[in-house]
């Protein structure tokens, strides 16, 4: 993913700052698009309903692998971490159907279509996919 580092959202970390062992000279990102649609069992195609960026996240990977790691947790190739919920600066890229629905409040809109959300219904189907592009390295 080296190609595709970028600046995070957040530019510096100074609320909250970060703890010493936390503290990363080289605070950064990367430029990943990310979308999440939902299908329900009526619909013929999956409806975005929220886009975000990867640079968005507050605490960066390398962060997180330390969080994680500190405590003693021994971290194996191929381990999995979830960052949580990435919401960008605008509801469109808000990063979970709490945030969207305004914790229930108000519908959520699927895209072009006349369906509406305000959480997940049995039998809906969440699709989510993050990619990068760049000229001259593709997309990955």
């Amino acid at each position: 993913l080296e190609p595709f580092a970028c600046p995070t959202s957040a530019v510096a970390q100074t609320d909250p700052v970060p703890l010493p062992y936390l503290q990363d000279p080289d605070y950064s990102s990367y430029n990943v698009k990310l979308e999440v649609a939902i299908q329900g069992e009526d619909m013929s195609a999956p409806q975005t309903v929220s886009a975000s960026n990867f640079a968005n996240l507050y605490w960066n990977a390398r962060q997180q692998l330390v969080h994680h790691s500190v405590t003693g947790c021994v971290m194996r190739p191929g381990d999995l971490l979830a960052s949580g919920t990435i919401s960008g600066g605008d509801e469109a890229a808000f990063g979970s159907m709490l945030e969207l629905s305004w914790k229930g409040s108000r519908d959520v809109k699927l895209g072009d279509t006349d369906n509406t959300r305000k959480f997940l219904r049995d039998g809906d189907n969440v699709v989510m996919s993050g990619w990068s592009r760049k000229d001259g390295v593709g997309r990955v």
